[in-house]
């Protein structure tokens, strides 16, 4: 998942090391993306504390030990002696934590070489940080394993084969389906769904409440769809992550067509340069007669629609599990404007329109039409044309795209109960079924 990394090295991969370093108890300075000589100090005295050649690089064997602190995990084989409150202790978790994670296992009959999961004492989700594919990979592997209510899947895999993830909970009747990040520079939207999503299966593995609604009812009547990153390598293009030098070279040419889009915080695309909020089968001809007129007529950071619908690999990934899941609603996460898109040509979906109007009193969103040249060919427009349900493009924070991680905070703020009212809408289209 993660590339060696060397004295010198910068990025979100710098910062996802900083990060795993703070988390396993050294000290790098901030978390800033320069692996400079105090990153390097805390990497040695792990590599010591780990039993590994203290040399200040970080590669495989170094990652591999950071791993549960990458993940927010960590595996344990049970020895003689061993109970939930000692392992505990040892990790520094709590014991609520190791029992949520290990549901199936007896604490009375703990039987010596079995392994269990542990929690570490920290959120797997991290918001202070610029994002890249490999921390999506590890949020939702620790997702997955501090929290048995959330199951995780492969949809697929991008041009360049990353995995396009699944999180699921819940197998109610009353089912939604969320996704965020079609476009690259829009990742923002990536950590806003995961950290719903965890403080959700906290709140149902602790039997907390959650917004004042009790967790564990609420996915008794729900089934939540998660896809928290359609476009893995276009994410990694535009925070600096590491890419085969043949696309990063590929996407240099691209972008080098179009010199009044600022490279690569402009760009939008996937790494063959198709933007993938552009290949839905919903009038994508006049997409392409739109986009085309406006000099976009073949790979670009931006707006180029593709030879033919669903020709990438990650829309067609989404649409094909859309097909199997047939959510009641859907929610498409894109920035920026602070607006609610919930129409697409003349299909007003029964009650899609009251939805959206409950999702604006909550957020403090305005509700929109979709301008006109941005209104064919998306993943909403798709949904609602093909079930005459309720979906929605979410557009959150304001500025330029990508939108700083100072923003995080007010825009989780603004869309808990945005995402919050979404779940009570699947569970009573569920009763209602």
């Amino acid at each position: 998942m993660m590339r060696t990394l060397y004295p010198g090295a910068r990025g979100p991969e710098v910062q996802l090391l900083q990060l795993g370093l703070l988390r396993a108890g050294q000290d790098p300075g901030e978390t800033d993306g320069v692996f400079g000589a105090r990153t390097r100090s805390a990497l040695r005295e792990f590599q010591r504390e780990a039993g590994l050649v203290p040399d200040g690089v970080a590669g495989p064997r170094t990652h591999a030990a950071l791993r549960p602190y990458y993940t927010g995990y960590a595996l344990h084989t049970v020895r003689r002696g061993d109970s939930f409150y000692r392992i505990a202790l040892r990790y520094g978790t709590s014991l609520r934590a190791v029992q949520a994670a290990n549901p199936e296992t007896d604490p009375m009959d703990l039987r010596a070489g079995e392994t269990l999961v542990v929690p570490l004492g920290f959120a797997v989700v991290p918001t202070g940080i610029d994002w890249c594919s490999a921390l999506v990979d590890y949020c939702c592997e620790g997702l997955s394993a501090r929290y048995p209510v959330l199951r995780l899947a492969e949809l697929g895999r991008s041009v360049l084969g990353r995995p396009l993830w699944l999180l699921r909970a819940g197998e109610a009747e009353g089912r939604v389906l969320w996704n965020a990040c079609h476009h690259a520079n829009e990742w923002l939207t990536t950590p806003l769904l995961l950290k719903f999503t965890e403080e959700l299966a906290r709140a149902w593995s602790f039997s907390l409440p959650f917004g004042g609604l009790d967790a564990r009812a609420l996915l008794e009547q729900v089934t939540l769809a998660v896809v928290p990153c359609v476009n893995p390598d276009g994410l990694d293009l535009v925070t600096g992550a590491a890419l085969p030098a043949s696309a990063l070279e590929r996407a240099w040419e691209i972008a080098a067509d179009y010199p009044a889009i600022p490279f690569p915080a402009g760009w939008k695309a996937n790494a063959a340069g198709v933007d993938l909020n552009l290949q839905y089968p919903a009038g994508w001809e006049k997409a392409r007669e739109i986009k085309f007129s406006q000099g976009f007529t073949g790979p670009a950071p931006r707006d180029f629609v593709g030879e033919k619908p669903l020709e990438a690999p990650e829309s067609r990934a989404l649409y094909d599990f859309t097909l199997e899941f047939s959510p009641a609603l859907t929610l498409s996460y894109h920035s920026q404007g602070r607006v609610i898109y919930w129409k697409y040509l003349d299909y007003e979906p029964p009650g899609a329109e009251a939805l959206a109007l409950r999702f604006a009193l909550s957020s403090g969103y305005l509700v929109e039409d979709t301008p006109f040249a941005s209104g064919f060919a998306g993943y909403k427009d798709w949904f609602i044309q093909n079930y005459n349900r309720p979906g929605f493009t979410i557009e959150v924070g304001i500025g330029d795209n990508p939108l700083p991680v100072s923003q995080f905070d007010g825009i989780y703020s603004d869309n808990f109960g945005l995402l919050l009212e979404s779940l009570r809408a699947a569970a009573a289209a569920g009763a209602s079924a």
